[in-house]
């Protein structure tokens, strides 16, 4: 499934032609009661710490609940149809997170479009994935963990939260640009991924920053680079993968969107509250602890950047020929 680029910006900018009278009328006593938060995954995870911490935030801000909602299934798409289908007045918002560019090319039917059905709102993080392998990997480096796995194609276990999570592709990625051979393990979850990969269970993920960082902390995993562009500055000594694969980025993102035809006086106050909320910084530094980088922006940049990472991660689905579980 394909996704022209323009539709998010169309939906970003759609709502201007209300009359102004009406735009500032709707939005003048908004929220006038609790908003709920969906998430597509289980608590716990990263989309749902996500959702947690700009909730209370803004909870804090505009008086009224931003409550959590958790509608975990079919990678995410229960809760995102939900939320395409509900009265778009504010009051049900999603927490948009990879599955919303992934999903797109990975499964061949759903019951929405999501650049068509789902008003981008504000982006919030985006999170760097660790290349983590377990302490009996005798890799070090990115380069010598290549070297590794080529000298045992197909026995070098990588473990994922899924068929089509990010954590998957991102590891699939690598293995086309790097030219070597891993068994995938899927999980029905990141969680679950990282208990055997702590067990030796399996020997390499490219997990989630929030569900790892801790154990490469503490020495119980061993990170071998990050994903992103740049270093972190929660791993300052860490490579990043490109610096030995060019041109290799992998990263998940999260941010808010809600239902198509949602006032935009409503998606510009949210825009402008979680702004505020990112430039604040006791936020910042809690998002900068769990390996991750602010991402602040218009609606219209946050749509952008999700029509960006369709494109990008439908070719690898496609190349890969990824499969939904």
């Amino acid at each position: 499934m394909k996704f022209p680029r323009r539709g998010f910006l169309h939906l970003a900018a759609g709502a201007a032609v209300f009359p102004v009278v009406t735009r500032f009328a709707s939005a003048e006593g908004y929220p006038s009661r609790p908003v709920h938060v969906i998430v597509g995954f289980p608590p716990g995870g990263a989309t749902d710490v996500n959702a947690r911490l700009i909730g209370q935030w803004l909870t804090e801000r505009l008086g009224q609940s931003f409550i959590v909602e958790n509608r975990p299934g079919a990678g995410s798409n229960i809760g995102t149809e939900l939320v395409a289908h509900a009265v778009p007045d504010g009051y049900t918002v999603l927490l948009v997170g990879p599955p919303a560019a992934i999903n797109a090319t990975l499964y061949e039917k759903l019951n929405f479009n999501f650049i068509r059905d789902i008003a981008p709102i504000a982006s919030i993080v985006r999170e760097p994935l660790i290349m983590a392998v377990n302490p009996s990997v005798p890799a070090k480096s990115v380069p010598e963990f290549i070297a590794y796995a080529k000298a045992n194609p197909g026995k070098i276990n990588m473990a994922s939260a899924g068929n089509g999570s990010v954590v998957h592709i991102a590891g699939e990625l690598f293995k086309m640009m790097a030219g070597v051979d891993m068994v995938h393990v899927p999980y029905k979850g990141g969680g679950p991924g990282v208990t055997d990969l702590l067990g030796g269970q399996v020997q390499v993920m490219f997990a989630t920053a929030p569900s790892s960082i801790e154990f490469v902390r503490a020495g119980k995993l061993r990170a071998l680079a990050v994903t992103t562009a740049a270093r972190l500055e929660a791993l300052p000594g860490i490579a990043t993968v490109g610096e030995f694969v060019p041109g290799y980025e992998a990263s998940g993102f999260y941010g808010l969107g809600a239902p198509k035809n949602t006032p935009l006086e409503i998606i510009d106050k949210l825009n402008k509250e979680i702004n505020a909320g990112l430039a604040d910084p006791k936020m910042r530094a809690r998002i900068a602890d769990t390996g991750g980088t602010v991402l602040t922006g218009s609606t219209a940049d946050f749509g952008k950047l999700i029509a960006e990472e369709t494109d990008k991660w439908g070719k690898v689905i496609r190349a890969a020929n990824i499969k939904p579980d």
